[in-house]
């Protein structure tokens, strides 16, 4: 959809990666449960280049408080483990030949606060990128009316249009962290 002075699919567009950018930084966030998703921002040194830890190995979670990593060369388990190790995951692996087992110790209150602290920290800089394009599509707006493309009830109706769209991914991330802290809380 497009209103006169602003291309609001390509704001829209732009929005959506910061929500999708979102989702991946509150997968990372630990919970207190297993969850193959956690181990997503790890990189791994392998063969010379730094690659995610999905490209060396197989992540399941054969239970609820365990992940099992399975990795896929042999000369790669030390690697694995090294990064895992130095991620600010807290987890401690348990190698068993090339499987390395990740108990996920039960969070101690501090720890879900500290997450929770973490998580508004990530939603805070995800609504000021959805601003900063908020702000683009205005500028354009603006633009366009000042050079006589558009009128001033266009340019009204064009900034009505791009608020609405900003209040919509807005909101969308309040709803993204009360879930994440309501998932960080739990017990």
């Amino acid at each position: 959809m497009s209103v006169v002075g602003v291309d609001l699919d390509d704001l829209s567009r732009r929005m959506q990666s910061t929500l999708s950018v979102l989702k991946t930084e509150f997968a990372g966030l630990r919970t207190g449960r297993a969850s193959a998703s956690m181990l997503e921002p790890i990189s791994v040194d392998a063969y010379g280049q730094s690659m995610p830890i999905t490209q060396v190995a197989t992540v399941s979670v054969p239970e609820p408080r365990m992940v099992a990593v399975q990795v896929w060369d042999k000369s790669m388990v030390s690697a694995v483990e090294r990064a895992i190790r130095e991620s600010s995951l807290g987890l401690n692996p348990v190698v068993d030949g090339q499987l390395l087992r990740l108990p996920i110790p039960e969070l101690n209150q501090e720890r879900r606060q500290e997450l929770i602290k973490v998580a508004h920290k990530y939603a805070e800089q995800a609504k000021v990128a959805i601003r900063h394009v908020r702000r683009d599509g205005m500028d354009s707006a603006k633009k366009s009316e000042k050079d006589g493309d558009i009128s001033q009830d266009d340019l009204r109706v064009a900034s009505d249009e791009v608020q609405k769209l900003t209040d919509s991914m807005i909101a969308e991330v309040d709803t993204m962290l009360a879930k994440k802290e309501q998932e960080i809380a739990q017990v």
